[in-house]
């Protein structure tokens, strides 16, 4: 499981183990680890370090000092070196002049504004140590043109710890920002490098380990990968019967919308549950393409045993439907039409788990503020909805969050592809989140483990084209195997 921590976290972490360690040794483990990565990408954009051309843009806290002390060491390779520095006078002292007794070169002031446009133009890499985890509000307006010639430019970018300019502990995008092409972190990953919009400035992501002693209960996020996901998924003993597993009740679908009742059963018929109930007006579509499925016409509360129920999916204005599943006593998930017909008063009252999983537009209209506000903030808004609605919530978007209403660190899921922005992809990850739901797993296991191996089965399903959502629900036995190595 990889984790992130918070930026005071982080900070209080560090004056520990320097505390322990002889004075700048924390430094040199950090620029020994930028350095050798950076030794990686230039020999796949140049081919090699010696004679390649490296660019340090430098501001004047200590990731400018981590970029020195790395352009050092690559100098010493035989790389050619020219550190930029932004605030000249605030320069990590003791990395200019181990950046000097290399060889490497140095230009500050009005030559460095001067020779900034040019030496990045023919630069094979550009290291970004302009601005540390600390930094708020986007680059100051002398980084501004730095980091657009960077971004014009043919070389190679690598972020020191994060890039400048996004903030660390949010994932927000307040301004101008370094693009990326690798971010080399420290310690622990931060939470604005796994959350979007800032994500997409990170490129890829290596993480150095520098020894910061991180109390494990001060995550802020936790990303599950195969593992973790494998030891979640529900596995049938040999005396499991069909309610043993669970039985699933997707309430969904419409006259106008028989699909995403489809849609829904199929993910749930694929998330592990015994068997899977279906009440609404779009029975006959879904027995004819799954005949396994219990199909009701008498209302979710006559409908039968049930461990759990997904509530909402092209539902159309059946808000009767809906207060019925509130009501019951077992997991509810509820999402899409049932998000904007549930009662709020009736979702906090629930005393069974319930899962709400809206999309950025959804989530705004609960919060009641505009689609940008969610989108932009990602991190809290999902946690704003946990709190006010007392549900765990999945925030759907390309990097899915999973908040529950006790607190505790965030699930941040990044297995998706762009492609599955697709009509009724949500339906088939309501459908299998509840039915992990109903096999027993807790809100936020079931939540994440859904939209980690929905995310898998998008990947499979498309595999660089377009792919429809039966196509993705068709994929999740693919990912599930994956997922448990088999």
């Amino acid at each position: 499981m990889r984790t992130a921590y918070s930026v005071e976290t982080v900070r209080n972490a560090e004056r520990e183990l320097m505390a322990r360690l002889p004075e700048g040794a924390l430094m040199q483990r950090a620029a020994a680890g930028l350095a050798a990565a950076c030794a990686q990408v230039l020999a796949r954009v140049a081919g090699r370090v010696y004679g390649s051309r490296v660019v340090l843009l430098v501001g004047s806290g200590d990731n400018g000092g981590d970029a020195l002390y790395a352009g050092a060491r690559l100098a010493r390779r035989g790389a050619g070196v020219t550190a930029l520095l932004l605030a000249p006078e605030r320069a990590h002292a003791g990395g200019l002049a181990a950046l000097r007794r290399a060889g490497g070169r140095v230009a500050d002031g009005d030559e460095a504004s001067g020779a900034a446009g040019e030496s990045i133009a023919r630069a094979d890499l550009v290291v970004d140590g302009i601005v540390g985890i600390g930094g708020k509000g986007g680059l100051r307006e002398a980084a501004v043109p730095l980091a657009d010639a960077a971004a014009r430019s043919r070389a190679a970018v690598v972020a020191v710890d994060l890039p400048s300019g996004v903030d660390a502990d949010t994932g927000q995008v307040l301004g101008d920002v370094v693009r990326a092409d690798l971010t080399v972190t420290f310690g622990t990953h931060k939470p604005g490098l796994l959350i979007d919009p800032a994500r997409e400035y990170a490129g890829a992501v290596r993480l150095v380990d520098i020894g910061l002693p991180l109390p494990a209960e001060a995550a802020e996020l936790e990303a599950l990968q195969h593992a973790d996901v494998a030891c979640l998924l529900p596995v049938p003993a040999a005396e499991s019967d069909k309610y043993r597993r669970g039985v699933v009740g997707i309430a969904a679908g419409s006259a106008r919308y028989p699909g995403a009742a489809v849609l829904a059963v199929a993910g749930a018929l694929r998330g592990g549950a015994g068997a899977v109930r279906y009440v609404g007006p779009a029975g006959d579509a879904v027995i004819a393409r799954f005949p396994e499925t219990l199909v009701s016409d008498q209302g979710p509360e006559r409908a039968g045993r049930v461990q759990a129920w997904v509530v909402g999916p092209g539902a159309g204005d059946d808000a009767a439907t809906v207060a019925q599943v509130l009501a019951a006593k077992v997991p509810v998930l509820i999402d899409a039409d049932g998000l904007r017909l549930a009662d709020a008063d009736a979702v906090r009252a629930r005393t069974a788990p319930t899962l709400m999983t809206p999309h950025a537009g959804e989530a705004a209209a609960l919060l009641g503020v505009a689609r940008e506000e969610v989108e932009g903030a990602r991190l809290a808004s999902v946690r704003e909805l946990a709190a006010r609605y007392g549900a765990t919530v999945l925030l759907k978007g390309s990097t899915t969050l999973v908040a529950s209403a006790k607190g505790g660190p965030v699930r941040v899921n990044a297995t998706g592809t762009s492609w599955l922005a697709t009509a009724g992809s949500g339906d088939v990850l309501s459908g299998l989140a509840g039915s992990l739901l109903a096999a027993g797993l807790s809100a936020v296991d079931a939540g994440s483990a859904a939209a980690y191996l929905h995310g898998l089965a998008g990947r499979f399903a498309a595999q660089g084209a377009p792919a429809g959502a039966h196509d993705v629900a068709a994929a999740i036995p693919r990912a599930w195997r994956d997922v448990q190595g088999d």
